[in-house]
């Protein structure tokens, strides 16, 4: 495998979509739907947000930027657009926001290395500004390299930036790098927020109020219920998102589920973002899709993540 120092360069990310909020009433309706504050959300900060049913679990989830004419972009999976776009737009009642799928009209690129630092210059995760037509989204950092998205209208003469073609997958390594869980058609209705790290990365705000399911995510945040959470792991073949976990021999219960992987850039097997319940982590005994499976190696996240359930302070 090469050194991820050596990762550089700018993808077409295909397998992303983007949702506009639009109107007057567009910062209050998403304020009422997602669990993180987008009514403080100014245009040179982007944040994480999750999109949950009743029961706390997560829907979708999003990276949302408020652009400079005043509407709201969220990204999302491809695969989860339209159902997502279709959810979100039974709630809108009354309320003067209009929803609607931009990604025919704004292009969204990728973009890791000294390519990335350029174009961000001090910015940091979850910072925004602006480049020419477009935006810049700070991601925060993976594996060591730096990355970002850059968001253009579709109409953009072709040259993001003077880098070389990056591998989509080599991008969603990266993205499970990072240990911030994407939802995808896979994983829908699987997890409430703290069982992928949701609230250890930015993506939930336990004061901005109600929206869908906020009553189980808090719940689960201030009794300190949460028995399952999300750790990066390495195997010897490459994860598919919604495979089950086992412990070693035990041919009971699934331990958890496969919520992001990739490929490993420039060698075998890959890498997986994995819900699982915290007493089979201990066991240090995991195995991808049997009890005799191949066997998952835990890999450090980029934060730490509790072992136990911790009720808040």
């Amino acid at each position: 495998m090469h050194s991820v120092t050596t990762i550089e360069g700018v993808c077409r990310l295909t397998d992303r979509g983007l949702i506009r909020a639009s109107g007057p009433d567009a910062a209050a309706f998403l304020q009422g739907q997602l669990t993180n504050d987008v009514l403080t959300l100014s245009e040179d900060t982007a944040r994480l947000a999750g999109f949950c049913s009743a029961k706390g679990r997560l829907q979708a989830s999003f990276v949302v930027w408020k652009a400079a004419d005043g509407d709201f972009l969220m990204m999302c999976t491809a695969d989860l657009l339209v159902p997502t776009l279709k959810r979100l737009s039974m709630f809108v009642l009354r309320a003067k926001c209009k929803l609607s799928d931009a990604t025919r009209e704004i292009e969204l690129h990728g973009v890791a290395g000294a390519s990335a630092q350029a174009l961000l210059g001090n910015a940091s995760g979850w910072q925004t500004r602006s480049n020419g037509a477009g935006t810049v989204v700070a991601l925060p950092d993976a594996a060591g390299v730096r990355r970002c998205i850059v968001a253009m209208p579709a109409a953009t003469p072709s040259g993001i930036v003077d880098a070389p073609a990056l591998p989509l997958d080599t991008w969603r390594w990266l993205d499970v790098q990072s240990g911030i869980v994407t939802i995808e058609a896979a994983t829908v209705d699987r997890f409430v927020p703290q069982m992928v790290n949701f609230e250890l990365v930015g993506g939930v705000d336990f004061q901005k109020g109600c929206y869908p399911g906020q009553e189980v995510v808090a719940r689960s945040q201030y009794r300190g219920t949460t028995r399952r959470r999300t750790f990066l792991f390495d195997c010897e073949t490459t994860p598919v998102a919604g495979q089950d976990v086992f412990v070693a021999g035990d041919a009971g219960e699934a331990a958890g589920t496969v919520a992001n992987a990739a490929p490993r850039p420039g060698g075998t097997g890959g890498s997986a973002l994995v819900e699982v319940r915290l007493a089979a982590v201990a066991s240090d005994d995991l195995c991808l899709g049997s009890p005799s499976g191949p066997r998952l190696h835990r890999v450090e996240l980029g934060y730490r993540v509790p072992l136990e359930p911790e009720p808040a302070t």
